[in-house]
């Protein structure tokens, strides 16, 4: 489910939240694992994890407050090809305004603002699989540059599944190549969205399924 939902702890900590946390024993740290067509955004010292196939993540962060978030999206897909590039423009935008937007209500400075960028891998077993990952990263670097946000870090395409580990208030972000799979666990998780984006409502204002 594409969460826009606010966690109000008190301003200014109120976080835009995925729904599954944990305590990650090895970095000793709150974590919070963010699934495709999710966000999470703080200004605490958590980690947020997620894992990416043909899905793209943005890392972002205020550079000098460490108020940080992330965005797992992939672009919705038609056999169109005009109403393909309008509607991906439509949900790819809508998903980063998103991200942006809860940045800057938790205090963030649009100017101290910088991404690191990943996924886009050519992993998805759909038909045009080996383009939506590329057309994910281009939209993400063609969105970043046109607001004007640097991207200081990235790692994109390539054929295998990512894990991403982000650190919000140092920038710090690991990330770890699957190249050896024990189950099907991402490939069936993005499939299962790949399918929702078929259904996606994108005409106009945009309506994100829930």
């Amino acid at each position: 489910m594409y969460q826009e939902q606010l966690e109000q702890e008190g301003q200014p900590d109120a976080e835009a939240w995925a729904p599954s946390s944990y305590h990650d024993a090895y970095f000793d740290l709150e974590a919070v694992k963010v699934l495709p067509g999710e966000y999470y955004v703080t200004r605490q010292d958590k980690l947020l994890v997620t894992v990416l196939g043909s899905c793209v993540a943005a890392c972002i962060r205020d550079k000098v407050q460490g108020i940080g978030g992330i965005s797992h999206f992939m672009l919705p897909f038609g056999f169109n090809e005009e109403e393909l590039i309008d509607s991906s423009i439509r949900y790819g935008s809508h998903a980063m305004e998103v991200l942006i937007n809860q940045l800057l209500k938790l205090g963030a400075v649009r100017e101290q603002l910088e991404a690191k960028v990943f996924g886009g891998g050519n992993v998805l077993a759909a038909e045009g699989s080996q383009l939506i990952g590329e057309r994910n990263a281009e939209f993400l670097l063609s969105y970043l540059n046109a607001e004007q946000i640097p991207i200081v870090s990235q790692s994109l395409l390539g054929p295998w599944p990512q894990k991403v580990y982000f650190f919000p208030t140092s920038g710090r972000v690991l990330v770890k190549k699957l190249k050896r799979l024990n189950n099907t666990t991402i490939f069936d998780r993005e499939a299962r969205y790949f399918e929702k984006l078929l259904n996606i409502e994108v005409a106009g204002n945009v309506e994100l399924f829930g």
